[in-house]
């Protein structure tokens, strides 16, 4: 067997697609999401913080159960897969893209949320006495001050995307060319004895990881030293 066979770059392949498209929706809602966070006032902001972070402590399993109940034909999923004559966005790569979505949205959240906090009210102040409209502070002065948090959501959760096994086999199963992801695809090597392809692919996996810590790591050196 060849190590760079069809069916492991299929689900490479895969597995990168569902990433990149997870992470570019997951920065688009979290950005405004971590800017009300971090200057809204009052007892609820915690409690919609509490919401967004429930996929860090709640089993893959439970979480996953709710959004193939969700994702069903008799749920929310159903009606929106009608409009292209589907059933369900269960199992399919759609429904993926939500519940990777869902379940790597505090990883995003958070790091974006903490760098908008910690640059303080200070030069959004600076902006407003220089008549910047509140849009063009938050793009020109609020977005770049913050731009490690932006980096460090982004890399979490597109390496997240990447790692999740249980939400994805709950929701998606295992559908060459559709929704067997890298995760997905070693468990089912061990699965069916095929050792090799599951060391080729767990040995990637490994590789990846060590460069997420690592561009981690330079990321918030970076960050203390502009900090100093």
């Amino acid at each position: 067997m060849e190590i760079w066979s069809p069916e492991i770059r299929q689900s490479v392949l895969l597995t990168v697609e569902l990433a990149t498209i997870s992470t570019a929706i997951l920065l688009m809602l979290a950005t405004p999401l971590a800017w009300w966070l971090a200057h809204a006032k009052g007892w609820w902001t915690e409690i919609a913080a509490s919401i967004i972070a429930l996929p860090l402590v709640l089993p893959p399993t439970v979480l996953g159960f709710y959004l193939l109940v969700m994702l069903g034909p008799d749920g929310p999923g159903g009606w929106i897969a009608s409009f292209w004559g589907g059933r369900t966005l269960a199992f399919t790569f759609e429904g993926l893209v939500i519940g990777s979505v869902v379940y790597s949205m505090p990883f995003v959240v958070q790091p974006i949320r903490n760098a908008f906090s910690a640059k303080g009210e200070r030069p959004l102040e600076v902006a407003a006495t220089l008549r910047a409209s509140p849009w063009r502070t938050f793009w020109t002065v609020a977005v770049p001050l913050a731009r490690p948090g932006f980096l460090t959501g982004a890399v979490l959760g597109f390496a997240h995307t990447v790692g999740e096994f249980g939400l994805v086999l709950m929701i998606g199963g295992n559908i060459p060319g559709r929704t067997k992801v890298l995760s997905v695809a070693i468990f089912d090597y061990v699965e069916t004895s095929r050792w090799r392809e599951a060391s080729i692919l767990a040995g990637f996996m490994v590789i990846f990881a060590f460069a997420v810590i690592l561009i981690m790591t330079l990321v918030d050196k970076r960050a203390a030293r502009a900090a100093a």
